[in-house]
């Protein structure tokens, strides 16, 4: 889609900020895909204490959703980033023959996320604003507008606030957990942050975006 036709689709900055999320997260389906193969390993390893086993079910689980995506010709990209994530995990898990090092990469991914944001959003650039950027094909217009500028540091505080709070949680109980309960901690914390948190920060800022219709403003052609 052009830009003069995705700011017609788009007249405000909360609507386009609305659809641009709602690509983003990929809907429930891909919520729902990227916890399965996490369900499945924890669930498999407080069943068998068998690292290699578990492994392969959450890997072969993923590999069929993919599978599921290819055959229905519906894009694969949130399967093919959950298992991107989850080759990862069993990569660091593999090769220290420590189960919980299947979580370690999800934490450290979610704390690149946190510090990335808090740069941006310290550094006045916050990512959302980029979002706005890609409607009106310009990615740094909005930065001219002080309202505008504002609304995306406070989007961000709240795109921010899950990966903060799995880093805050998962982080001690990696780091000083032990044993079965570690794994099984882990994985149910992975879970229960997952998509609840996630769905959570989205109605959050839905809710601050359906208070405020800024308008869009095309960039002016060079005369």
């Amino acid at each position: 889609m052009s830009a003069e036709a995705q700011e017609v689709a788009h007249d405000t900055v909360e609507a386009a900020v609305r659809a641009q999320l709602a690509k983003a997260f990929g809907g429930v389906r891909g919520i729902i895909e990227a916890a399965i193969p996490t369900i499945a390993f924890t669930v498999c390893w407080i069943a068998t204490e068998e690292l290699k086993t578990s492994l392969i079910v959450s890997i072969a689980l993923a590999v069929l959703l993919l599978v599921a995506r290819v055959v229905q010709r519906s894009t694969p990209q949130f399967v093919i980033n959950s298992l991107i994530g989850i080759a990862i995990g069993a990569f660091f898990a593999s090769r220290t023959g420590d189960a919980k090092d299947y979580f370690l990469p999800g934490i450290l991914w979610n704390a690149g996320y946190m510090i990335g944001m808090l740069i941006s959003i310290v550094a006045r650039w916050p990512v959302v604003g980029f979002l706005i950027g890609s409607v009106t094909g310009d990615p740094t217009a909005w930065r001219k507008d002080p309202g505008i500028v504002r609304l995306c540091t406070r989007l961000t505080w709240l795109l921010m606030l899950p990966c903060a709070v799995r880093v805050a949680v998962q982080g001690p109980v990696y780091l000083f957990g032990g044993g079965d309960e570690a794994v099984a901690a882990l994985g149910f914390a992975k879970i229960a942050m997952g998509w609840p948190l996630q769905v959570a920060a989205l109605a959050g800022m839905l809710w601050m975006l359906g208070r405020g219709r800024t308008p869009i403003k095309p960039p002016v052609a060079p005369a």
